[in-house]
Formats: C-alpha cells, structure tokens, sequence
C-alpha cells in the first residue's frame, strides 16, 4: 500500500500536477501581497495631531507591533513563494531539501512556500 502511494505521489510530482500547484502557488502569491499592502498600511506611524488618551496611544503602540510582526511574517512568505515558484520546474521540486525524500502533494498544495517534508520541518 506504501509503496503504492508513494508511486502515485511520484507520477504526480513528474508533471502532471505542476499546472495545479503553479495556479495554488500563484493564488497564494496574490493573497499574500494583498496581505503585505494592508499590513504596510497599518503599520504607519501615528499621526501625533491626532489627539488620543495615553491608555489608546499605547493600544496603538502594541497593535502596530503586533501589525509590524505580521508584516515581516508575511513578506517572508512572498519572498519563499516567489523561490518556490521559479523552482516549479527543477528536477528536484518536490523533494525535501533535508532529507531529499518526496515532499507530500498535499503539503505542497497547502504550504507551497514550504521545501521540507513535515519532519524534517521540526
């Protein structure tokens, strides 16, 4: 049964597949830079003109912190799924970088930004 499912993540990973993940990867692509254009927006500074108490200005601090994470989290992301894509159509897509075993589809098809199996992400 192993190796049955294996062969099969194999045939899909040698194309036939590969238009499905660019067209996940791609979508992820234009969600995530979405994401990064309205984190940026948040995280502007606050406009001292605008007259808050101190107990809102330091909510204001901390959300824009918290905003800022995000941000870096997020343009993180763009920048793997941008290498992901462009590495489509290497001979070794799909395979871990770790461990050099195959990448399950479905961990692709969900974390495309991913490059390593689920234990060797550990």
């Amino acid at each position: 049964m192993w190796i049955h499912c294996s062969l099969k993540i194999v045939l899909k990973m040698t194309g036939l597949n590969k238009p499905e993940i660019q067209v996940k990867i791609e979508a992820e692509i234009k969600k995530t830079k979405r994401q990064v254009a309205e984190y940026r927006e948040l995280t502007k500074p606050v406009e001292p003109e605008n007259a808050i108490g101190r107990i809102s200005r330091m909510d204001a601090i901390h959300n824009k912190s918290v905003t800022e994470a995000a941000l870096r989290k997020s343009e993180d992301k763009l920048y793997k799924l941008t290498v992901v894509l462009s590495k489509l159509n290497d001979d070794d897509f799909g395979l871990c970088l770790s461990c050099k075993q195959h990448i399950p589809l479905g961990r692709i098809l969900i974390m495309p930004q991913s490059r390593t199996c689920v234990a060797c992400s550990h």
